[in-house]
């Protein structure tokens, strides 16, 4: 089994969303015994984000016509996407940032999100193609923003659940700390909370998972 663990938070050590992510990845090869981890830090190493010459992928340009700047920028979105594929479980530390993701994250996911590799279009209308993956996202957030009314300004783990079933992930499984903003008793609430999350997600079978999360 091989999980990519992926950050995205640039606080290094002060960040919350890493700290659990890294824990969240701890319990998981605990209860998997023989999972590989590859790790990726997009604080570190993120792609740019797309622009003509790495939208080459996506327009279809034969490769004699490519640039050098489109070879390289090619090159790099097959790496990520190669790399995605091939993962069987994904941890991804994805604090909230003004009601969404940060932008390095979503610059991967833009990478990522390629028509003939992670999904396809079909006469029925689009299907993902990355089926069979469990996906875990660490969320992090300074308010509380799960259940109605607060939830229609969630862009953050609306979208994650949008995007990555429409790749075909269905089995996605949070996380969550949020009201860490909310003074020191609101901040100790959070992190508990996260902590038995990770205890409930990590040890859970993907066949049960997704009840247990929507519930």
């Amino acid at each position: 089994m091989k999980l990519l663990h992926i950050d995205s938070s640039p606080l290094g050590s002060a960040s919350i969303s890493r700290a659990l992510s890294s824990k969240t990845v701890a319990a998981w090869s605990a209860s998997h015994p023989g999972t590989i981890v590859e790790y990726l830090d997009l604080a570190l190493d993120a792609p740019s984000h797309l622009n003509m010459d790495s939208l080459g992928f996506k327009l279809g340009i034969d490769a004699a016509q490519l640039t050098p700047a489109q070879k390289r920028e090619n090159a790099l979105s097959e790496l990520l996407v190669s790399q995605f594929l091939a993962a069987d479980v994904l941890v991804i530390g994805a604090p909230m940032y003004n009601f969404t993701i940060p932008s390095q994250l979503k610059a991967w996911i833009d990478r990522i999100a390629q028509a003939g590799r992670t999904f396809r279009y079909t006469p029925n209308g689009p299907e993902g193609l990355a089926k069979g993956k469990t996906l875990i996202v660490v969320s992090t957030r300074g308010s509380m923003y799960a259940g109605l009314p607060v939830e229609v300004v969630d862009h953050q783990e609306s979208y994650l659940k949008t995007v990555f079933g429409f790749v075909g992930i269905t089995d996605v499984r949070f996380v969550r700390a949020e009201g860490l903003a909310m003074g020191e008793q609101g901040k100790a609430r959070a992190l508990a909370a996260a902590e038995a999350d990770i205890s409930a997600q990590t040890g859970q079978s993907a066949n049960n998972a997704m009840a247990e999360v929507v519930a």
